[in-house]
């Protein structure tokens, strides 16, 4: 990857459960969860669509996602847990996004709808129109949209400034 060159991963945590008495930032990932999220890591890992840098929202269901696609991996990679990331909205998705300031040329941002949705569509200017059709019906859990960016830095990042590489989802 030349330096002017970035990829972006979004990543919508698994399948979460509905436990009684917990609450929201504590649900678990469900066993389908479980399944989706080591899916999409074989698949990362298969593709070799490897994150040099996780962002990851802090609730139970995304750290329990990142932790089975980290597992997934052929190495470790570093991952910053970020309360930000929770239920937030995609113009603070962006912010967290730009920043960014270790330039990993791959970043994996592992989070919420709707606002990770949001995010993706925004940030989409070109690309497949099957798989953008696609995306702009839903955003499942353990949905994976990977977008590129022809910027020197994760601070250069616009609205409809990517391209849709691919998007993918879970076999059901």
């Amino acid at each position: 990857m030349t330096a002017l060159f970035r990829r972006l991963l979004l990543l919508r945590h698994g399948q979460a459960g509905h436990p009684q008495d917990v609450r929201d930032y504590d649900r678990p990932l469900s066993p389908e969860g479980e399944n989706e999220a080591d899916e999409v890591g074989t698949y990362l890992s298969q593709e070799n669509l490897l994150p040099a840098l996780a962002l990851v929202s802090g609730s139970q269901r995304t750290r329990a996602t990142w932790s089975r696609v980290q597992r997934a991996l052929p190495e470790v990679v570093s991952a910053i847990f970020d309360d930000r990331i929770y239920e937030a909205r995609s113009s603070t998705l962006r912010d967290v996004l730009r920043g960014v300031l270790s330039e990993p040329p791959t970043l994996l941002l592992v989070g919420h709808n709707p606002g990770l949705h949001r995010l993706a569509l925004e940030l989409i200017g070109r690309g497949g129109q099957t798989a953008y059709g696609r995306l702009t019906q839903e955003l499942p859990p353990a949905g994976l949209v990977v977008i590129d960016f022809e910027v020197a830095g994760w601070g250069g990042i616009s609205d409809q400034g990517g391209a849709l590489e691919r998007f993918v989802t879970p076999k059901k």
